[in-house]
């Protein structure tokens, strides 16, 4: 079998049901969540009025579906239930070591200035396996009152600033993200305060849509925000390592090639569980975080193309203005 044919990011597959292990302690608490939001009533976050969330390959709700497979270094498959032990010690191991080896922030950004980021996407066309590589470069304003310069597969673009009244998730200021608190429990009730009713202080007694809300609202942190304050970055790891269903495959690559554990999230806008559709990459040794995995689709019908995509963040700095090189 060639690499091609093993490589996890373009072979499909469907969620495991088959031969499912017996529900856990994490599948009757996703049950009984679903249930709940059945009953909730409640707004979903992307119907709240005057937010803009961020557009990114994690966050994206109309992103295609796909799945990761895991691999075996002799070739076999891994099952549903070796996966599913993982994922949360890996993030608290993840957590661990950005405690420790997070790159300090010596001076916060100000809110007229830019935050610049370098990232090396590697994309694949899922019908054909051609893979292109680009250097994407990005200044986001801090603030949002001043237009910020974005790029995807290595073409860029101007983003306007915020209208009066209009608020993005996630932030870039550091006042706001200094008011996320840095205890993963904490944090999960502090972004239902934020985008839910916020009326629980029990993780018990949260629908699948609040644990949906919370999830996305994690993942857009974690891919948008390369400069957090302190343990804010830790904190969102172990927050996502609550989320429900939330899983671990081996043996995946990452834009540079390297071998990595994909911590894959796996609710839907509904609280029910989808398809395998974005991941974050882990060093399996480590725990030090190594990039992103999403799909990219563009056109429509006939024309419609479907692309894994591979990303890294590259470096990130501090610059006053938006193409200013640090």
């Amino acid at each position: 079998m060639t690499d091609r044919e093993l490589d996890p990011v373009l072979r499909e597959l469907s969620d495991w049901e088959g031969d499912a292990p017996r529900l856990d302690p994490g599948a009757r608490h996703r049950a009984r969540a679903r249930l709940l939001a059945s009953m909730s009533g409640r707004r979903p976050l992307w119907q709240r009025p005057g937010l803009r969330i961020a557009a990114s390959g994690l966050a994206t709700a109309v992103i295609a579906a796909t799945v990761l497979v895991a691999v075996r270094e002799d070739g076999g498959t891994v099952t549903a239930q070796q996966q599913s032990l993982n994922a949360r010690t890996v993030l608290v191991q993840a957590a661990a070591y950005d405690r420790e080896h997070a790159r300090p922030v010596t001076t916060p950004p100000r809110d007229d200035q830019f935050v610049y980021t370098r990232e090396i996407v590697k994309e694949t066309n899922a019908a054909t396996g051609e893979t292109t590589s680009y250097v994407d470069e990005n200044w986001r304003s801090v603030d949002d009152k001043q237009r910020s310069w974005v790029m995807e597969i290595g073409k860029g673009r101007w983003s306007p600033p915020l209208a009066k009244n209009e608020s993005r998730w996630p932030s870039q200021r550091w006042d706001t993200l200094k008011e996320l608190p840095t205890d993963p429990d904490q944090l999960v009730f502090a972004l239902l305060d934020r985008f839910g009713p916020g009326q629980t202080d029990s993780l018990d007694e949260l629908s699948g849509e609040d644990w949906w809300t919370v999830q996305s609202s994690l993942t857009s942190l974690l891919t948008m925000v390369a400069v957090m304050p302190e343990g804010l970055r830790a904190a969102a790891y172990e927050a996502l390592g609550k989320v429900p269903g939330v899983k671990a495959v081996p043996n995946q690559k990452d834009a540079k090639g390297r071998t990595g554990v994909a911590i894959i999230p796996t609710l839907g806008p509904d609280g029910h569980r989808t398809r395998d559709r974005e991941a974050f990459i882990f060093d399996p040794k480590t725990y030090r975080f190594l990039g992103f995995w999403h799909v990219r689709t563009s056109g429509d019908g006939a024309a419609r193309k479907t692309y894994s995509r591979l990303s890294c963040l590259d470096g990130w700095a501090i610059t006053d203005k938006a193409k200013q090189r640090p």
